[in-house]
């Protein structure tokens, strides 16, 4: 007789109370009472024959079976909603697709090119969710995220949207008449927008030869997207990363008034459960992330590309 499995109810007990170390927390996440958390952990362990949580005043800690538990159950629970997704999406005619983005990233990139994506995609329903934390997958109900970091995500499916380098941005009337920015040691008296990481600046500056320009002064943006807008509207010059800066670049909304530029420390990656790479809708939607950026990658190409000066101005 095989061994009785445990509850797929004892088992998401278990991980979200694991993964908060509070059964109060993990209530609220599965809306259910404290008390019946605390319930289903307690049959889990009965059936195990093991403690996975010491009982402390201050909260719970994991036994040595816990932690080791711990992980195995996320990756069945990971893969028993992933493989539910695949046969509601391929035989139940759902097309539902959840993708988790920063602000930024969804002001300054995504939402404008979405009409394409949904015109040759009208099956697929699509839900964009904008936040500033690195999401659970899993618990969150995403399906797809795009991240901004290293790409140091071991336990998901982690593919890089595109190589980024930052350089100083600004609107095109920043660079015209006898005033207008002509070498890079005209910043000094500019207006520097900054976001909340003024060390992106400092960088630059130091490799453009004026570690002397004064960052003390100019005002800073909560996030990235406002310092743009910002350099928009002529108050300034920003400093951008390239994927936030496409589309007002090859628009004319944006120059760059100088050519140096510096890699990104990280770069946007487009992330997804392991056992849900392949899945046609999540396919799909990095498919034409990928297709978007690269079209980017090769406008711009164009557009910073030295032109050849005209014969009657030599």
């Amino acid at each position: 007789m095989p061994r009785r499995l445990p509850s797929i109810r004892a088992l998401g007990a278990f991980e979200a109370a694991g993964r908060h170390l509070n059964f109060t927390h993990a209530a609220a996440e599965l809306n259910l009472t404290q008390g019946a958390i605390s319930h289903r952990v307690a049959d889990l362990e009965a059936q195990l024959g093991v403690r996975l949580f010491q009982r402390l005043p201050q909260g719970l800690e994991l036994t040595a079976a816990g932690r080791s538990y711990l992980p195995v159950v996320r990756e069945a629970l990971a893969r028993l909603h992933a493989g539910a997704q695949t046969i509601e999406d391929e035989y139940a005619g759902r097309g539902l697709l959840t993708v988790s983005v920063s602000p930024n990233f969804a002001a300054k990139w995504l939402v404008a090119r979405l009409g394409s994506f949904l015109a040759a995609h009208p099956d697929i329903d699509l839900r964009i969710s904008a936040t500033l934390r690195h999401v659970d997958l899993v618990a969150d109900g995403v399906d797809l995220a795009v991240r901004h970091g290293g790409g140091q995500w071991p336990e998901l499916h982690a593919v890089r949207l595109c190589t980024e380098a930052l350089f100083p941005v600004c609107s095109p009337r920043l660079i015209e008449g006898p005033q207008g920015l002509r070498e890079p040691r005209d910043l000094a008296r500019c207006v520097l927008l900054h976001d909340r990481d003024r060390q992106g600046w400092a960088g630059w500056l130091a490799a453009a030869g004026l570690p002397e320009v004064d960052l003390g002064h100019g005002p800073v943006f909560d996030q990235t997207s406002m310092a743009i807008d910002a350099a928009i509207a002529g108050q300034g010059v920003a400093l951008a990363r390239t994927a936030l800066a496409a589309a007002d670049l090859l628009g004319g909304r944006l120059v760059r008034p100088f050519a140096l530029a510096l890699p990104a420390p990280f770069a946007y990656w487009i992330v997804c459960l392991k056992d849900a790479a392949g899945r046609r809708k999540i396919a799909l939607f990095r498919d034409w992330l990928l297709a978007e950026a690269e079209a980017d990658a090769k406008r711009l190409e164009r557009l910073l590309a030295p032109r050849p000066v005209p014969a009657s101005a030599l």
